[in-house]
């Protein structure tokens, strides 16, 4: 059993995504606008919802559009060659991507392909008008600045998630990075808040189904996750990691 475990929880004194606003010069006055009020107050700004499994965008497409996830997971990848597709990120709720095009300053192409790992909601605008707004108001680019960092550090939990050569350490690391983005302390442990299929978990981390299902399997008969109805819980991460470790 185990209570809200410092570390796992999404909830912070800081938004979901790790995109604080910018503080006030002035305390006594008017809160600095979020990233999302500035997003949403753009010009040909608006709000899309894609269901599980669509893509948001392929590699190559036109890098016209930022976006920033409001619900829901996105999924990033890298497809080489070899046709192999491997994760890059997997997004949480106030993450900004699609941010290529104002990094160039040019049109540019997409570089990764973006797929709503859950069903998700996003709050879209112009790159151009991103980019005007920027021009306008330094503070834009900070909060700016702010989501393109924690989206960088997302991608590099998932490097470090996909070193693991042996794929019951690469699963147990993928749960523990799911319990610290989506996690949901309650009285049995930390529930993961998606419901995930055992092939979206195999899609994630570069592995198989049935492998999925065996290991899973594992852990459920060790006493360390519980799983209903495509939801995960894990009763107490700590322990979860130190028996993998």
């Amino acid at each position: 059993m185990v209570g809200a475990t410092r570390g796992f929880s999404r909830y912070s004194s800081t938004p979901s995504g790790g995109v604080p606003a910018v503080a006030s010069a002035n305390t006594t006055g008017p809160a600095a606008p979020t990233l999302l009020e500035v997003i949403r107050g753009l010009a040909g700004s608006s709000v899309e919802t894609i269901e599980r499994g669509k893509t948001i965008f392929f590699p190559g497409d036109p890098a016209e559009r930022v976006y920033l996830l409001r619900r829901g997971a996105v999924r990033l990848s890298r497809v080489y060659e070899s046709g192999e597709e491997i994760t890059v990120a997997l997004l949480r709720e106030n993450s900004l991507f699609g941010v290529l095009s104002l990094l160039t300053g040019q049109r540019s192409d997409r570089f990764y392909h973006a797929i709503a790992f859950t069903r998700v909601e996003m709050v879209t605008a112009p790159a151009t008008s991103v980019r005007r707004a920027i021009e306008q108001d330094a503070s834009v680019g900070l909060l700016l600045l702010q989501g393109l960092s924690s989206r960088i550090l997302q991608t590099e939990t998932m490097i470090e998630t996909l070193t693991h050569r042996d794929m019951s350490s690469r699963l147990v690391s993928f749960l523990l990075v799911l319990c610290r983005d989506f996690g949901v302390p309650g009285n049995e442990g930390i529930t993961i808040d998606l419901r995930l299929s055992h092939q979206a978990i195999a899609e994630a981390i570069g592995s198989t189904r049935v492998t999925i299902t065996r290991l899973l399997g594992d852990l459920r008969n060790d006493g360390l996750v519980q799983i209903d109805r495509k939801k995960i819980t894990v009763f107490d991460p700590i322990a979860l990691a130190k028996r993998f470790s």
